[in-house]
Protein backbone atom coordinates (compact mmCIF):
# COMPACT_ATOMS: atom_id res chain seq x y z
CA UNK A 1 0.00 0.00 0.00
CA UNK A 2 1.57 2.96 -1.04
CA UNK A 3 2.10 5.86 1.81
CA UNK A 4 1.19 9.67 0.81
CA UNK A 5 2.07 12.14 3.20
CA UNK A 6 -0.82 14.96 3.33
CA UNK A 7 0.19 18.20 4.03
CA UNK A 8 -2.16 21.06 5.67
CA UNK A 9 -1.96 24.24 5.82
CA UNK A 10 -3.97 26.92 7.09
CA UNK A 11 -6.40 28.04 4.71
CA UNK A 12 -10.34 27.54 5.13
CA UNK A 13 -9.95 24.88 2.29
CA UNK A 14 -8.82 22.67 4.82
CA UNK A 15 -12.03 20.85 5.64
CA UNK A 16 -11.61 19.70 2.27
CA UNK A 17 -8.44 18.04 2.91
CA UNK A 18 -10.89 15.92 4.99
CA UNK A 19 -11.95 14.55 1.74
CA UNK A 20 -8.88 14.29 -0.16
CA UNK A 21 -7.72 11.84 2.51
CA UNK A 22 -10.82 9.36 2.18
CA UNK A 23 -10.76 9.37 -1.20
CA UNK A 24 -7.36 8.33 -1.30
CA UNK A 25 -7.95 5.79 1.05
CA UNK A 26 -10.78 4.47 -1.23
CA UNK A 27 -7.91 4.07 -3.35
CA UNK A 28 -5.73 2.18 -1.05
CA UNK A 29 -3.38 4.80 -0.01
CA UNK A 30 -1.81 4.31 3.55
CA UNK A 31 -2.11 8.41 4.30
CA UNK A 32 -0.24 10.17 7.34
CA UNK A 33 -1.14 13.81 7.54
CA UNK A 34 1.15 16.68 8.29
CA UNK A 35 -0.38 20.08 9.87
CA UNK A 36 0.99 23.41 10.25
CA UNK A 37 -0.24 25.49 13.29
CA UNK A 38 -2.17 27.67 11.38
CA UNK A 39 -3.91 24.71 10.05
CA UNK A 40 -5.09 23.56 13.52
CA UNK A 41 -7.50 26.50 14.01
CA UNK A 42 -9.52 25.24 11.05
CA UNK A 43 -9.59 21.51 11.53
CA UNK A 44 -7.98 19.79 14.79
CA UNK A 45 -5.21 16.95 14.54
CA UNK A 46 -8.16 14.75 16.21
CA UNK A 47 -10.30 14.85 13.44
CA UNK A 48 -7.30 13.90 10.55
CA UNK A 49 -6.08 11.21 13.89
CA UNK A 50 -9.60 9.61 13.69
CA UNK A 51 -9.50 9.57 9.69
CA UNK A 52 -6.60 8.31 9.43
CA UNK A 53 -5.80 6.06 12.21
CA UNK A 54 -2.48 7.52 12.52
CA UNK A 55 -1.18 10.20 15.03
CA UNK A 56 -0.57 13.79 13.27
CA UNK A 57 2.46 15.32 12.91
CA UNK A 58 2.48 19.17 13.63
CA UNK A 59 4.98 19.71 16.54
CA UNK A 60 8.62 19.18 14.73
CA UNK A 61 10.01 18.76 18.46
CA UNK A 62 7.76 16.48 19.33
CA UNK A 63 9.75 12.83 19.27
CA UNK A 64 8.01 9.95 17.44
CA UNK A 65 7.75 5.93 18.85
CA UNK A 66 11.52 5.02 19.61
CA UNK A 67 12.78 8.74 19.59
CA UNK A 68 12.34 8.71 16.05
CA UNK A 69 12.70 12.06 14.25
CA UNK A 70 9.82 12.70 12.87
CA UNK A 71 10.27 14.81 10.24
CA UNK A 72 13.04 12.44 8.55
CA UNK A 73 11.45 9.30 9.00
CA UNK A 74 7.91 10.28 7.54
CA UNK A 75 10.26 11.94 4.93
CA UNK A 76 11.67 8.51 4.24
CA UNK A 77 8.34 6.78 4.31
CA UNK A 78 6.34 9.31 1.84
CA UNK A 79 6.09 7.49 -1.93
CA UNK A 80 4.33 11.42 -2.06
CA UNK A 81 4.08 14.58 -0.42
CA UNK A 82 0.75 16.29 -1.53
CA UNK A 83 0.09 19.68 0.10
CA UNK A 84 -3.83 20.97 -0.24
CA UNK A 85 -4.58 23.92 0.23
CA UNK A 86 -1.08 25.10 -0.21
CA UNK A 87 -0.92 28.50 1.20
CA UNK A 88 1.17 31.44 -0.43
CA UNK A 89 2.96 31.26 3.03
CA UNK A 90 4.12 27.47 2.60
CA UNK A 91 4.61 27.63 -1.36
CA UNK A 92 7.39 30.65 -0.19
CA UNK A 93 8.61 28.45 2.42
CA UNK A 94 9.03 25.33 -0.04
CA UNK A 95 10.46 27.41 -2.93
CA UNK A 96 13.01 29.46 -0.59
CA UNK A 97 14.06 26.04 1.65
CA UNK A 98 12.88 27.82 4.68
CA UNK A 99 12.33 25.04 7.53
CA UNK A 100 10.44 26.13 10.57
CA UNK A 101 7.56 24.12 11.10
CA UNK A 102 6.74 20.22 10.66
CA UNK A 103 5.66 20.78 7.00
CA UNK A 104 8.78 22.60 5.97
CA UNK A 105 11.23 20.85 7.52
CA UNK A 106 9.61 17.45 5.87
CA UNK A 107 9.56 18.92 2.58
CA UNK A 108 13.05 19.68 2.77
CA UNK A 109 14.29 16.03 3.79
CA UNK A 110 11.70 14.17 1.53
CA UNK A 111 13.04 12.54 -1.86
CA UNK A 112 9.62 11.72 -2.95
CA UNK A 113 7.44 13.57 -5.81
CA UNK A 114 5.27 16.59 -4.45
CA UNK A 115 2.46 17.78 -5.41
CA UNK A 116 0.19 20.89 -4.37
CA UNK A 117 -2.93 22.37 -4.77
CA UNK A 118 -3.01 26.29 -4.03
CA UNK A 119 -5.66 27.87 -2.37
CA UNK A 120 -5.85 31.96 -1.35
CA UNK A 121 -7.54 34.92 -2.38
CA UNK A 122 -7.46 36.04 -6.56
CA UNK A 123 -4.76 38.96 -5.53
CA UNK A 124 -2.67 37.02 -3.71
CA UNK A 125 -2.60 34.33 -6.00
CA UNK A 126 -1.80 37.10 -8.51
CA UNK A 127 1.23 38.74 -6.74
CA UNK A 128 4.71 38.44 -8.79
CA UNK A 129 6.06 36.78 -5.25
CA UNK A 130 3.69 33.39 -5.23
CA UNK A 131 3.82 33.75 -9.08
CA UNK A 132 7.63 33.41 -8.70
CA UNK A 133 7.78 30.49 -5.86
CA UNK A 134 5.65 28.52 -8.20
CA UNK A 135 7.69 29.00 -10.91
CA UNK A 136 10.72 28.01 -9.03
CA UNK A 137 8.56 24.64 -7.78
CA UNK A 138 7.52 23.94 -11.08
CA UNK A 139 11.47 24.17 -12.07
CA UNK A 140 12.00 22.15 -9.24
CA UNK A 141 9.64 19.14 -10.75
CA UNK A 142 6.78 19.96 -8.43
CA UNK A 143 3.72 19.22 -9.96
CA UNK A 144 1.22 22.11 -9.11
CA UNK A 145 -2.81 21.36 -9.41
CA UNK A 146 -4.17 24.78 -10.80
CA UNK A 147 -6.69 26.62 -8.19
CA UNK A 148 -10.29 27.14 -9.32
CA UNK A 149 -12.29 30.27 -9.94
CA UNK A 150 -15.66 30.91 -8.41
CA UNK A 151 -16.38 32.93 -4.82
CA UNK A 152 -14.05 32.60 -2.38
CA UNK A 153 -14.03 32.63 0.83
CA UNK A 154 -12.95 36.30 1.20
CA UNK A 155 -16.10 37.37 -0.96
CA UNK A 156 -14.14 38.00 -3.80
CA UNK A 157 -14.53 36.42 -7.04
CA UNK A 158 -11.54 35.13 -9.20
CA UNK A 159 -8.96 32.28 -9.29
CA UNK A 160 -8.06 30.97 -6.25
CA UNK A 161 -10.31 28.64 -4.90
CA UNK A 162 -8.48 24.67 -3.55
CA UNK A 163 -9.06 22.60 -6.66
CA UNK A 164 -11.86 20.10 -6.49
CA UNK A 165 -11.38 17.03 -4.72
CA UNK A 166 -11.37 14.53 -7.60
CA UNK A 167 -8.74 16.85 -9.65
CA UNK A 168 -6.46 16.75 -6.42
CA UNK A 169 -6.55 13.06 -5.75
CA UNK A 170 -6.01 12.36 -9.51
CA UNK A 171 -3.09 14.29 -9.72
CA UNK A 172 -1.66 12.34 -6.50
CA UNK A 173 -2.62 9.02 -8.13
CA UNK A 174 -0.66 10.25 -11.52
CA UNK A 175 2.50 10.87 -9.38
CA UNK A 176 2.24 7.48 -7.45
CA UNK A 177 1.71 5.55 -10.73
CA UNK A 178 4.98 7.32 -12.40
CA UNK A 179 6.63 6.75 -9.08
CA UNK A 180 9.22 3.68 -9.99
CA UNK A 181 7.48 2.66 -13.86
CA UNK A 182 11.04 2.83 -14.73
CA UNK A 183 12.94 0.99 -12.26
CA UNK A 184 15.28 -1.80 -13.88
CA UNK A 185 15.68 0.49 -16.98
CA UNK A 186 18.88 2.18 -17.42
CA UNK A 187 18.41 5.59 -19.20
CA UNK A 188 21.28 7.49 -20.91
CA UNK A 189 20.57 10.84 -21.76
CA UNK A 190 22.61 13.58 -23.76
CA UNK A 191 22.13 17.50 -23.00
CA UNK A 192 23.82 20.82 -23.45
CA UNK A 193 25.90 22.31 -26.48
CA UNK A 194 28.92 20.78 -27.74
CA UNK A 195 32.22 23.42 -28.06
CA UNK A 196 34.66 22.64 -31.12
CA UNK A 197 37.72 25.19 -30.75
CA UNK A 198 38.82 27.78 -33.36
CA UNK A 199 42.39 28.65 -31.25
CA UNK A 200 42.85 28.35 -27.15
CA UNK A 201 40.83 31.81 -26.79
CA UNK A 202 37.52 30.85 -29.63
CA UNK A 203 35.33 28.14 -30.20
CA UNK A 204 31.68 27.93 -32.15
CA UNK A 205 29.06 25.96 -30.27
CA UNK A 206 25.35 27.03 -29.98
CA UNK A 207 22.87 28.43 -27.53
CA UNK A 208 21.83 25.30 -25.56
CA UNK A 209 21.69 25.73 -21.21
CA UNK A 210 21.72 21.67 -21.31
CA UNK A 211 18.51 22.49 -19.31
CA UNK A 212 16.41 20.24 -20.66
CA UNK A 213 18.31 17.30 -20.49
CA UNK A 214 19.07 17.87 -17.19
CA UNK A 215 15.18 17.87 -16.36
CA UNK A 216 15.06 15.08 -18.11
CA UNK A 217 18.13 13.48 -16.25
CA UNK A 218 16.67 14.22 -13.23
CA UNK A 219 12.73 13.02 -14.17
CA UNK A 220 14.07 9.33 -15.17
CA UNK A 221 16.04 8.79 -11.82
CA UNK A 222 13.07 10.12 -10.01
CA UNK A 223 11.17 7.08 -11.82
CA UNK A 224 13.30 4.65 -10.68
CA UNK A 225 15.80 4.22 -14.03
CA UNK A 226 19.61 4.18 -13.57
CA UNK A 227 20.48 7.04 -15.00
CA UNK A 228 23.99 7.98 -17.37
CA UNK A 229 24.10 12.32 -18.46
CA UNK A 230 26.64 13.01 -21.11
CA UNK A 231 26.45 16.45 -20.70
CA UNK A 232 29.11 19.09 -22.98
CA UNK A 233 29.46 22.62 -20.93
CA UNK A 234 26.49 23.64 -18.76
CA UNK A 235 26.73 26.07 -16.10
CA UNK A 236 23.89 23.83 -14.11
CA UNK A 237 24.56 21.47 -10.89
CA UNK A 238 24.90 18.05 -11.30
CA UNK A 239 22.22 16.14 -10.57
CA UNK A 240 22.43 14.08 -7.45
CA UNK A 241 21.87 10.41 -7.87
CA UNK A 242 22.85 10.08 -11.84
CA UNK A 243 26.33 9.60 -13.20
CA UNK A 244 27.62 12.43 -15.35
CA UNK A 245 29.87 12.46 -17.91
CA UNK A 246 31.54 15.97 -19.13
CA UNK A 247 32.54 16.38 -22.32
CA UNK A 248 33.67 19.50 -24.76
CA UNK A 249 33.22 18.22 -28.27
CA UNK A 250 30.90 16.61 -30.81
CA UNK A 251 33.63 13.80 -31.10
CA UNK A 252 34.36 13.60 -27.26
CA UNK A 253 30.45 13.46 -27.00
CA UNK A 254 30.51 10.38 -29.78
CA UNK A 255 33.07 8.61 -27.54
CA UNK A 256 31.16 8.98 -23.94
CA UNK A 257 27.97 7.81 -25.78
CA UNK A 258 29.71 4.78 -27.36
CA UNK A 259 31.04 3.82 -24.13
CA UNK A 260 27.89 4.17 -22.29
CA UNK A 261 25.17 3.22 -25.14
CA UNK A 262 25.90 -0.81 -24.45
CA UNK A 263 23.82 -0.35 -20.72
CA UNK A 264 21.63 1.58 -21.51
CA UNK A 265 17.60 0.30 -22.54
CA UNK A 266 16.65 3.75 -23.23
CA UNK A 267 18.40 6.53 -24.83
CA UNK A 268 17.29 10.44 -24.97
CA UNK A 269 19.72 12.92 -27.35
CA UNK A 270 18.59 15.90 -25.88
CA UNK A 271 21.89 17.45 -26.82
CA UNK A 272 22.39 19.99 -29.05
CA UNK A 273 25.36 19.26 -31.18
CA UNK A 274 27.48 20.83 -33.22
CA UNK A 275 27.18 20.29 -36.87
CA UNK A 276 30.46 21.28 -38.15
CA UNK A 277 33.78 22.00 -36.48
CA UNK A 278 36.51 24.15 -37.62
CA UNK A 279 39.27 21.90 -40.06
CA UNK A 280 41.83 22.27 -38.04
CA UNK A 281 42.25 24.56 -34.43
CA UNK A 282 45.28 26.66 -34.28
CA UNK A 283 47.26 26.07 -31.61
CA UNK A 284 48.17 29.89 -30.87
CA UNK A 285 45.08 32.60 -30.47
CA UNK A 286 44.61 33.88 -34.20
CA UNK A 287 45.01 37.57 -34.47
CA UNK A 288 42.80 40.48 -35.95
CA UNK A 289 43.75 41.84 -39.19
CA UNK A 290 42.54 44.59 -41.39
CA UNK A 291 40.37 41.89 -43.73
CA UNK A 292 37.92 39.47 -43.31
CA UNK A 293 38.32 36.08 -41.90
CA UNK A 294 37.36 33.11 -43.59
CA UNK A 295 36.96 29.96 -41.52
CA UNK A 296 36.76 26.34 -43.01
CA UNK A 297 34.77 24.00 -40.92
CA UNK A 298 34.20 20.57 -42.13
CA UNK A 299 30.92 17.78 -40.37
CA UNK A 300 31.14 16.55 -37.11
CA UNK A 301 29.72 12.90 -36.43
CA UNK A 302 26.33 12.24 -36.44
CA UNK A 303 25.99 10.80 -33.33
CA UNK A 304 22.16 10.05 -33.56
CA UNK A 305 22.49 8.90 -37.03
CA UNK A 306 24.73 6.21 -35.62
CA UNK A 307 22.85 5.37 -32.77
CA UNK A 308 19.91 4.37 -35.05
CA UNK A 309 22.00 2.14 -36.98
CA UNK A 310 22.73 -0.02 -33.88
CA UNK A 311 19.21 0.68 -32.15
CA UNK A 312 18.63 -2.91 -31.51
CA UNK A 313 15.69 -3.44 -28.87
CA UNK A 314 16.72 0.04 -27.50
CA UNK A 315 13.60 3.25 -27.27
CA UNK A 316 15.74 5.71 -29.35
CA UNK A 317 14.25 9.23 -28.77
CA UNK A 318 15.58 12.46 -30.88
CA UNK A 319 14.54 16.30 -30.76
CA UNK A 320 14.28 18.72 -33.22
CA UNK A 321 15.07 22.20 -32.57
CA UNK A 322 13.39 24.04 -35.88
CA UNK A 323 12.62 27.71 -36.72
CA UNK A 324 10.31 26.79 -39.63
CA UNK A 325 8.33 23.72 -41.02
CA UNK A 326 8.06 22.27 -37.61
CA UNK A 327 6.33 19.37 -38.34
CA UNK A 328 7.62 18.20 -41.70
CA UNK A 329 11.10 18.74 -40.75
CA UNK A 330 10.26 16.70 -37.22
CA UNK A 331 8.32 13.64 -38.99
CA UNK A 332 11.71 13.68 -41.59
CA UNK A 333 14.26 13.19 -38.61
CA UNK A 334 11.76 10.83 -37.39
CA UNK A 335 12.72 8.25 -40.35
CA UNK A 336 15.96 9.27 -41.56
CA UNK A 337 17.19 8.88 -38.19
CA UNK A 338 15.47 5.83 -37.05
CA UNK A 339 13.64 7.34 -33.75
CA UNK A 340 10.96 5.85 -32.11
CA UNK A 341 10.20 9.69 -30.56
CA UNK A 342 10.83 13.40 -31.64
CA UNK A 343 10.34 15.89 -29.63
CA UNK A 344 9.85 18.98 -31.82
CA UNK A 345 10.14 22.57 -30.56
CA UNK A 346 9.67 25.86 -32.67
CA UNK A 347 12.84 28.12 -30.70
CA UNK A 348 10.75 31.32 -31.98
CA UNK A 349 8.14 30.59 -29.87
CA UNK A 350 8.57 32.65 -26.63
CA UNK A 351 9.05 30.76 -23.66
CA UNK A 352 10.13 27.72 -25.42
CA UNK A 353 13.57 28.79 -27.07
CA UNK A 354 17.20 27.89 -25.30
CA UNK A 355 17.75 28.60 -22.08
CA UNK A 356 14.43 29.57 -20.98
CA UNK A 357 12.72 27.74 -17.87
CA UNK A 358 9.60 26.23 -20.03
CA UNK A 359 9.38 24.59 -23.27
CA UNK A 360 6.35 23.89 -25.48
CA UNK A 361 6.80 21.01 -27.83
CA UNK A 362 4.98 17.95 -30.20
CA UNK A 363 5.72 14.47 -29.78
CA UNK A 364 5.54 12.65 -32.66
CA UNK A 365 5.89 8.74 -32.48
CA UNK A 366 6.94 6.15 -35.31
CA UNK A 367 3.62 4.51 -35.58
CA UNK A 368 2.16 8.82 -36.69
CA UNK A 369 0.48 9.24 -33.51
CA UNK A 370 1.42 12.14 -31.57
CA UNK A 371 1.21 14.57 -28.36
CA UNK A 372 1.05 18.20 -27.62
CA UNK A 373 2.72 19.30 -24.85
CA UNK A 374 1.40 23.43 -24.30
CA UNK A 375 4.11 25.76 -22.89
CA UNK A 376 5.13 24.13 -19.51
CA UNK A 377 8.25 23.69 -16.84
CA UNK A 378 10.85 21.95 -18.97
CA UNK A 379 10.34 19.39 -15.92
CA UNK A 380 6.91 18.67 -16.66
CA UNK A 381 8.20 18.78 -20.32
CA UNK A 382 10.47 15.46 -19.04
CA UNK A 383 7.63 14.13 -17.61
CA UNK A 384 5.53 14.00 -20.66
CA UNK A 385 8.09 12.63 -22.89
CA UNK A 386 8.97 9.86 -20.08
CA UNK A 387 5.57 8.88 -20.06
CA UNK A 388 5.68 7.85 -23.64
CA UNK A 389 9.26 6.06 -23.14
CA UNK A 390 7.40 4.23 -20.32
CA UNK A 391 4.38 3.13 -23.01
CA UNK A 392 6.85 1.97 -25.61
CA UNK A 393 8.87 -0.16 -23.06
CA UNK A 394 5.40 -1.76 -21.70
CA UNK A 395 4.21 -2.58 -25.58
CA UNK A 396 7.58 -3.99 -25.91
CA UNK A 397 7.58 -6.20 -22.93
CA UNK A 398 3.52 -6.97 -23.81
Amino acid sequence: MPVVVLGVTGCIGAYKACEVLRELQRREVDVRVVMTAAATRFVTPMTFEALSRHPVFHDQWALGVNGEIRHISLADEAELLLVAPATANILGKFARGIADDALSTLYLATRAPVVVAPAMNVNMLEHPAVGENLAVLRARGVSVVEPGSGYLACGWLGKGRLAEVEEIVEAAMAALSRRRDLEGETVLVTAGPTVEDLDPVRFVSNRSSGKMGYRLAEAARDRGAKVILVSGPASLPRPHGVDVVAVRSAEDMQRAVAASVGKATVVIAAAAVSDYRPAAASPSKVKKTDGPLTLELVRTPDILEGLGKAKGGRVLVGFAAETEDLLDNAARKLGAKNLDLVVANDVTVPGAGFEAETNAVVILRRDGGRADVPLASKREVAERILDEVVALRRAARA
